[in-house]
């Protein structure tokens, strides 16, 4: 089968063949038919300080993907969804089953995670296997394309739904595509103003098509200029921190309301200050958030897409770039751009 792969340490990315993967007892093996790519996966083809001490090569990458099972394992339960010719997103962390947070029902929190196209063979290949119960079943209606980009849109939903949005100002930093998707799902939880903020006008702009009512270039505007724009005057009630930019987190602290709540996203590359003084003060309220709850997040997004046209149109608008397998390296270079939202490859 064709594999893309990191065959050994140091940049770059190689388009293989190698033997199709074999399906285990409690597996199921996925015909890929697109995958999405992520920044972790130009982490990957970049190399860098995290990549090293990470990834043991020869590794198969991608962890975002849409399918249909081929092949079933032996111990598979039958008489689920779960089949050969069901299309199927993956869940990409793999988790132990055993440790004090899975057997509580926290599998999203497990201490021995497994990263699929991280840590094993991943997605980015004709073939892919993982364990049935990360498999999740898509109905008919789900596109292909937006199969693919499942995982983050679990990121962008399990950030946004830590708090209720309902009549809430809401702010986001970061316009990549799953602070985009974010904003959609903002306005689709019935916050009262949604705002984004990022340097780049395009991605901006694809923040304003999915729902933002405001959208801010921090390169020359405040966002304390925009509260007034909105006419708010006590400051944002929810915030959702998608950048991992400690500038970008100083200025949405300042803007917080009192009792203000933060869900935090994106991962920084190097640690930074906070001002816990006003956090402490103004009685902020910080969440980290990795991941996907397993397997609630997958509720709650196939839910959202099946009750509402606008919003499936408004998370798929943020698939920009779509390119044959063949020319990953195109779409790599498409993501590495920033001038694009989500970029899909074509497997199938």
């Amino acid at each position: 089968m064709r594999a893309l792969s990191k065959l050994t340490a140091g940049p770059g990315l190689e388009l293989v063949d190698r033997p199709e993967p074999v399906c285990g007892p409690l597996d199921v093996k996925v015909r890929v038919l697109r995958a999405g790519l992520c920044g972790t996966d130009l982490h990957l083809e970049q190399w860098d300080d995290w990549a090293a001490a990470t990834v043991k090569t020869p590794m198969v990458i991608g962890h975002e993907f849409y399918g249909e099972i081929v092949e079933i394992g032996e111990d598979v339960p039958k008489g689920t969804a779960v089949k050969v010719g069901a299309r199927v997103s993956g869940e990409g962390h793999i988790v132990c089953g055993h440790c004090r947070n899975c057997r509580a029902g926290r599998r999203h929190v497990c201490i021995n995670t497994i990263g699929i196209g991280v840590n094993r063979d991943g997605a980015f290949a004709d073939y892919v296997v993982l364990p049935a119960t990360n498999a999740w079943v898509q109905p008919d209606s789900i596109d292909p394309d937006l199969g693919a980009i499942f995982d983050p849109l679990g990121n962008a939903t399990h950030t946004a739904l830590q708090w209720s949005m309902v009549g809430e100002d809401v702010l986001i930093t970061g316009a990549g595509p799953i602070g985009v998707i974010a904003a959609a799902i903002a306005r689709h939880a019935g916050a009262k103003n949604v705002c984004v903020t990022d340097l780049s006008d395009y991605r901006l702009e694809l923040a304003r098509r999915a729902g933002a009512d405001l959208v801010v270039n921090v390169g020359h505007t405040r966002i304390r200029d925009a509260q007034r724009e909105l006419g708010m005057r006590e400051g944002f009630d929810i915030g959702l921190e998608m950048s991992g930019a400690p500038a970008a987190v100083a200025e949405l602290l300042a803007n917080m309301n009192h009792g203000g709540m933060v869900a935090m996203l994106g991962l920084p590359k190097d640690p930074y200050p906070i001002d816990w003084g006003r956090v402490i003060t103004h009685m902020i309220t910080i969440k980290g958030i990795y991941g996907r709850e397993m397997f609630e997040t997958w509720y709650l997004m196939s839910s959202m897409l099946e009750t509402s046209a606008e919003f499936k149109a408004a998370v798929s608008s943020v698939i920009t770039h779509r390119f044959p397998a063949e020319q990953w390296a195109d779409a790599f270079a498409a993501a590495r751009s920033g001038e694009c939202g989500k970029v899909i490859m074509d497997w199938s």
